[in-house]
């Protein structure tokens, strides 16, 4: 009986862990004060123009597919529509990789003040590890998502992330867009769309993608073409 409720704590831990703050000890000072500076404004910013937005989904269906039975999707869209995707998925309790970075610290601060969870790492950085526990924690119940070009591009090129992880835990990967009809695009590496107030918002759902868990090189490559392609049909 011990034993069990030793095994039980240690699973809510590492759950827990992905969505409590990390330590900043590793940063300076003034890093210190910018990371929670940014944790903190950035929320409030995302939730004030998100509660002005007016979202309309499309496909849901696709979406009810990927989740029926209590299945875990793995949502999956380009970075630059992070914004009012970050704001319509809140509250879900979604992981999302982000990279080791001071960058990626302060992300993961922000988003998890607004429901989400955070594993380090990136395609870039500490991704193999990241993947591996972001595995687990979808085998534990936790949903998972990808920006699926970032952290750092190119630009609206489909990575394997997404794909690997469906691979080993038999979840269907989710293409979706967030298309604001009225938005400003900053002069960042994804000309990140930020939508203007009271903006009409599409949510577009792809048919999900299955990735079998015997799948080789080629299987994997023909389902990231596949990927890149629904990517680019929900994401105009």
């Amino acid at each position: 009986m011990h034993a069990a409720a030793k095994a039980e704590s240690h699973v809510d831990e590492r759950v827990e862990r992905a969505y409590r703050f990390a330590g900043l000890s590793g940063y300076s000072f003034k890093q210190r004060l910018a990371v929670r500076a940014a944790g903190f404004i950035f929320p409030l910013l995302i939730r004030a123009v998100g509660a002005t937005l007016r979202f309309n989904v499309e496909g849901r269906e696709h979406w009810d597919e990927a989740a029926r039975g209590g299945r875990l999707p793995v949502y999956t869209f380009w970075h630059d529509r992070i914004f009012a995707g970050t704001y319509f998925f809140r509250g879900r309790r979604i992981v999302i990789m982000t990279s080791q970075s001071f960058d990626g610290e302060y992300i993961a601060r922000f988003i998890q003040r607004l429901g989400y969870g955070a594993v380090r790492g990136s395609s870039t950085r500490g991704g193999v590890g990241a993947l591996v526990e972001l595995t687990r924690l979808v085998r534990l119940g936790c949903p998972a998502g990808f920006s699926i070009d970032g952290p750092r591009g190119p630009r609206h090129v489909a990575k394997m992330g997404a794909l690997l992880l469906a691979k080993k835990t038999g979840q269907a990967v989710l293409p979706f867009g967030v298309n604001a009809e009225r938005c400003w695009t900053l002069k960042s590496w994804d000309r990140m769309q930020i939508p203007k107030p009271f903006s009409r918002v599409r949510v577009r759902f792809a048919p999900p993608i299955r990735v079998p868990a015997e799948a080789d090189e080629a299987t994997l490559n023909a389902k990231r073409e596949e990927l890149q392609r629904a990517l680019e049909e929900v994401s105009p």
